[in-house]
């Protein structure tokens, strides 16, 4: 049918009107701009884009029409489609009818770690033959897409339950909502019937404005999975084990890494990690207290770990996969666009971006970075551009979060609508990063960053561009600055 989506160009939207034209339906799409890569990959993908938000756009009378969530209750071309009595979902909505049918949902969900265990998890059950299909807020490198629909596998696993006679569709499950229309949490519609949880810690403060709310939405989350299913926990979190333990119906198997506090449960999942190294981290894995062998993954950070644990549990336990098979696959994932990822090293300086943006995702992110990379100066560049981060709400834990690095260059506030007496304090950021000994300073501009960065950074050393947002095109100037200035 014919499908068009508001607001297409976004990560999420742009990855469902990519899944929806495989699957054959007819997509048409429109935003106030479309900005590389998603811009690109829309035009790749065959779909009709469409410049700007009109209701002229309808006029083709689609048959459904999808409404992203960045979409206010006043954009016109939304107001037309319900005035015109037109079909209108929303994201999650789209995706439950039109690409979860007949399969068995892998929804992954948590504050931290979501993108990067749905990448894996997909890559996982792809690799031993189960050909899931799969939304990612992200694009994993192994598959160079964000979304692909399920098709029959053809594994030679022992197929014995429910679940396992279906093929997987693994869903990165955001806690964000679905519409100005539906404010619930989009992973609230996906059915999950296996899912992973990795964290629980107060985030989209714009979305949940206490901390109690952003709770309650995953208790919804954890009680809707049913009594047939599988919740794979982490252990280590309080949160995560005070709402699994009040409101699972389905069966926990807890997760966790050896020396983690586990809230008393004993974990079914153990991964004991060993030094990292340039390639990657290897790591003893332990199922129902027998050790199942040596693991290796090219990620770096204990938090990765945790991360590849969970999705190694869901693919076993869950979906019936063989660790030794699992075990012979996971070094080939290759990671997730953004997340760690190397950029280029022009002159001999490792240029890094990653989506981190949260004080935790910021501490543990640059933690594993400083592991893998342990020679040279370490600098770590940070945007706060989410509703959260912008504002005061973790003014202290930012000043830990960059303990691994040695220099902390402070870009302004992506965001100019928070109120100042709400705003991150940038100020009071670089006097506490000092005060625990670090080299910090605020910047007035992406160039001033990057001047300064150019004029310091020498072989060896190495930059962590931490964003959720394209941070001004501060990756590509630093790479073609610091490229001329090898060339001179």
């Amino acid at each position: 049918m014919h499908v068009h989506i508001v607001a297409v160009a976004g990560t999420g939207m742009g990855a469902l009107a990519g899944l929806l034209s495989q699957l054959g339906h007819q997509v048409s799409g429109s935003d106030v701009a479309f900005y590389p890569p998603m811009g690109a990959a829309l035009e790749r993908w065959g779909i009709e884009c469409m410049t700007g938000f009109d209701p002229v756009h309808l006029d083709s009378k689609p048959d459904l029409v999808v409404v992203g969530n960045m979409c206010r209750r006043d954009n016109s071309e939304a107001v037309a489609a319900f005035e015109r009595g037109l079909r209108v979902t929303h994201i999650a909505g789209a995706l439950r009818e039109l690409a979860l049918s007949g399969t068995a949902p892998l929804v992954v969900a948590g504050t931290h770690g979501k993108t990067t265990t749905t990448a894996l998890a997909a890559f996982l059950l792809d690799a031993l033959g189960r050909n899931p299909g799969f939304l990612i807020g992200g694009i994993p490198v192994n598959f160079g897409m964000s979304a692909r629909p399920a098709s029959n596998g053809t594994a030679h696993l022992p197929i014995a339950s429910r679940i396992q006679r279906r093929t997987p569709f693994v869903i990165e499950g955001d806690e964000y909502d679905t519409a100005y229309f539906e404010k619930t949490a989009k992973f609230l519609h996906y059915g999950a019937e296996v899912a992973i949880i990795t964290s629980i810690e107060h985030d989209h403060i714009d979305i949940y404005p206490d901390f109690d709310k952003y709770r309650n939405a995953f208790a919804q989350f954890i009680a809707g999975i049913p009594e047939s299913g599988l919740i794979v926990a982490r252990a280590a979190d309080a949160q995560v084990v005070e709402l699994v333990l009040q409101h699972a119906r389905a069966e926990v198997a807890w997760y966790s890494l050896q020396a983690e506090p586990t809230q008393g449960q004993s974990p079914h999942w153990l991964a004991a990690p060993l030094p990292a190294t340039p390639d990657g981290t290897s790591f003893d894995v332990y199922a129902g207290g027998v050790y199942a062998g040596r693991f290796m993954t090219q990620l770096t950070g204990e938090y990765n770990v945790g991360n590849v644990l969970a999705a190694l549990a869901a693919a076993a336990q869950g979906y019936g996969a063989s660790l030794g098979e699992l075990r012979v696959a996971l070094p080939r994932f290759q990671g997730v666009m953004r997340r760690q990822q190397l950029l280029g090293r022009p002159g001999g300086v490792a240029v890094i971006d990653d989506f981190a943006h949260h004080p935790t995702a910021v501490l543990e992110t640059l933690r594993g970075l400083r592991e893998r990379y342990r020679a040279g100066h370490f600098y770590a560049v940070f945007e706060a551009r989410s509703a959260t981060a912008c504002r005061k709400i973790h003014q202290e834990a930012y000043a830990r979060a960059f303990d691994a690095a040695d220099s902390v260059l402070l870009a302004p506030l992506g965001r100019a609508n928070i109120p100042a007496d709400e705003q991150l304090d940038r100020q009071r950021l670089v006097a506490d990063l000092k005060a625990r000994g670090k080299d910090a300073q605020e910047y007035p501009n992406v160039q001033s960053i990057v001047e300064n960065l150019v004029a310091r950074a020498i072989s060896g050393d190495v930059i962590a561009v931490l964003s959720n947002g394209d941070f001004g095109g501060i990756h590509h100037l630093l790479l073609e600055q610091l490229e001329q200035l090898k060339r001179k």
